[in-house]
């Protein structure tokens, strides 16, 4: 009987629906499919083994500008793009909606996602929330719930770091193998054993990985077809011919002490698709120049080093190819993974650890006993909206329960419910801190800026989160630097109209919605009590009086009717200003704005303030702070200046 290959870890969702703008990407995606199937012609057709719905379906996401270029193989790619909506019951195996999608699609076109459960999660993050308690996957034989399996995992070992949750969680198929991980990762900690060495053993309990690892010893003699054999290849064993050569190449090396194939086994792992995990592994350098002209400094101490036969060699090679190639497997599933349960918002991902927020936390490690028996079998309501006590009988949480969880967390003893999120909330600006103090200093919020001024929208997402549009992203950077500003005063998480992540980090949906940051300043010495608005844009100067001249005065126009505080005023912030932009904003101090429902009504004297990111830079440069922009802000509004001089003399020229 041949070798195969068997899963030995499970994931959530297909790596072929990595996307950016994940939330926002899902609520499209079903929009779009709510809207195909409404076409009469398509309502009685059947997706299953149909390449021609499904081409149809690629085209029609393509008409709709959700996919660019053209896939070569269409039918396969609108799979591919609905599979992962279809694990988690978002969708049927036929693509229509299922209760859970509608529900979701319903949120997201009425662009409320305010929370209005008891883990203070938004409304679509409680749905899916819900679906991933109910979703399960299959791995070989075995059936797992995985984020059951997460939250019972972390109800032991309290967090993990991002190795852990990316190599071994995965690993969990059934109880036995989650509570030898469990035990495991406590090793880990302790330092007793690796990660590496936890795969290895797990690997060499299959039995497939029993057989190949017998084969290999008992061979008289290695060759081509032998290394395709017990490389067990997922795909194809064609795909581990250059393994062989690789082989050959350590052979030398290490049984025939000949230092110079040391270059030629980095030469083959060069062309190997995982070879740059076997060269990170082998050598201490990346480069083979180094390796050429003296190889040896540049030789990682590895498990082939203590090899003195045939057997030990062929041991730790094998060892060494499936540790690698697991490990590859697992890296590439960590986005996915981390992708989907961070749409719970319960989850943190922060400085390389993954635990649960405080409600949740506790919540669930006072249920796990029951709700761990449902761990390893498939649910029947994976399609249902259904509340979360049907899920589970345990699952009944309250404002009690709450308490209780906040109290255990925070050494407290409030006996509200609101006292309880007052402290929850006071701990939520703590970790937003931590978060600036971290990841956005002064010197990354100025770097940023410039990338927002050249558009290098790649690595904005690398350095904030892959999970919102660079726009979004840009109206998140200016609350933060503009929290800096007003010296870390006000309730700056309410004042952004932003969704935010559990790491407290920008979502965008796709509803998008109004995108002001809102700052509420009392009075002080420095300016009356009043209202900021903060209007951000990315449009570049051709299209900002278009897109943004009427948005920002009917903004500030309907806050000024319905506050009737004249005092407050509108920051508009963006890359490059156009100049008809400036004037138009500059006759809102004469021209008056009017209720539109009540003509009695209006507005006069609107104070609209624009800055380019240049003088974002230097209000940040210089330490300006809010109590001394808001009297430049002041003598600048009252210039008689025309808008060609106005902005340099009262504006840029005073920042510095």
């Amino acid at each position: 009987m041949p070798l195969t290959y068997k899963s030995f870890c499970w994931s959530i969702g297909t790596t072929s629906f990595r996307t950016k703008d994940f939330n926002r990407t899902i609520e499209v995606q079903l929009s779009l499919l709510n809207e195909f199937w409404g076409i009469e012609e398509n309502q009685a057709v059947d997706w299953v083994h149909n390449n021609d719905i499904q081409t149809k379906y690629y085209n029609f996401m393509q008409a709709k500008e959700f996919v660019e270029g053209d896939a070569g193989n269409k039918p396969k790619d609108a799979r591919e793009k609905t599979s992962g909506l279809v694990d988690i019951g978002l969708i049927d195996d036929n693509r229509r909606l299922t209760s859970a999608g509608k529900a979701l699609l319903s949120l997201s076109e009425a662009g409320d996602f305010h929370s209005d459960n008891h883990f203070e999660i938004p409304k679509d993050s409680f749905i899916y929330l819900k679906q991933l308690l109910k979703m399960s996957c299959k791995v070989d034989t075995e059936t797992v719930r995985p984020f059951i399996v997460m939250l019972y995992v972390l109800s032991k070992v309290g967090k993990m770091s991002l190795d852990e949750f990316t190599y071994l969680l995965p690993l969990c198929i059934n109880r036995e193998t989650t509570d030898e991980i469990i035990l495991r990762i406590e090793d880990v900690k302790s330092g007793s054993t690796t990660v590496d060495e936890i795969i290895i053993s797990r690997l060499l309990s299959m039995d497939n990985y029993k057989e190949a690892i017998n084969l290999f010893l008992s061979a008289e003699s290695v060759d081509e077809c032998l290394i395709c054999q017990i490389g067990m290849n997922r795909k194809s064993r064609s795909y581990d011919k250059l393994y062989f050569a690789l082989y050959q190449a350590l052979h030398k090396a290490y049984i025939q002490n000949d230092k110079s194939a040391f270059v030629e086994a980095y030469d083959v792992a060069r062309a190997i698709n995982i070879g740059g995990k076997w060269i990170k592994y082998l050598f201490g350098t990346a480069t083979r120049v180094s390796l050429v002209r003296n190889a040896e400094p540049h030789i990682k101490p590895t498990a082939f080093d203590n090899v003195t036969n045939e057997a030990d060699f062929r041991t730790a090679f094998f060892k060494i190819m499936h540790l690698l190639k697991a490990k590859a497997t697992l890296h590439d599933y960590l986005d996915l993974n981390r992708r989907y349960i961070k749409t719970t918002d319960i989850v943190l991902f922060e400085d390389d650890t993954v635990r649960l927020d405080v409600v949740p936390k506790h919540f669930f490690k006072s249920v796990m006993d029951v709700l761990y028996e449902q761990a390893y079998i498939s649910s029947d309501l994976l399609y249902d909206d259904c509340k979360l006590k049907e899920i589970s009988n345990c699952l009944i949480i309250n404002d009690e329960v709450v308490i209780k969880c906040i109290n255990a967390e925070l050494g407290i003893t409030a006996t509200t419910i609101d006292n309880a999120r007052e402290a929850l909330e006071f701990m939520r600006y703590k970790r937003f801190r931590w978060l600036i103090d971290n990841k956005f200093s002064d010197e990354k919020l100025l770097l940023l800026l410039s990338y927002f001024d050249k558009r290098e929208d790649a690595e904005i997402r690398r350095m904030v989160t892959y999970n919102a549009d660079v726009p979004t992203i840009f109206e998140y950077v200016l609350g933060i630097l503009w929290y800096k500003v007003s010296e870390y005063q006000g309730k700056i998480l309410d004042y952004m109209k932003l969704s935010l992540d559990a790491d407290l980090l920008p979502k965008t949906h796709a509803s998008g919605g109004d995108a002001d940051i809102v700052y509420e300043y009392p009075e002080t010495e420095s300016y009356p009590e009043h209202t900021l608005l903060l209007e951000a844009t990315l449009a570049d100067s051709s299209n900002q009086r278009r897109m943004e001249m009427e948005p920002v005065s009917r903004h500030l126009g309907q806050h000024l009717l319905r506050t009737g505080n004249r005092n407050s005023y509108c920051v508009f912030a963006t890359g490059r200003l156009n100049i008809n932009v400036i004037a138009d904003f500059r006759s809102r101090k004469n021209i008056p704005y009017y209720d539109t429902q009540d003509y009695s009504k209006s507005v006069s004297g609107m104070k609209i303030i624009p800055l380019q990111n240049s003088e974002l830079k230097a209000i940040l440069t210089h330490g300006k702070h809010y109590k001394d922009l808001y009297s430049l802000f002041e003598a600048a509004f009252v210039s008689e200046l025309p808008p060609h001089e106005w902005y340099n003399q009262c504006l840029a020229n005073q920042v510095k």
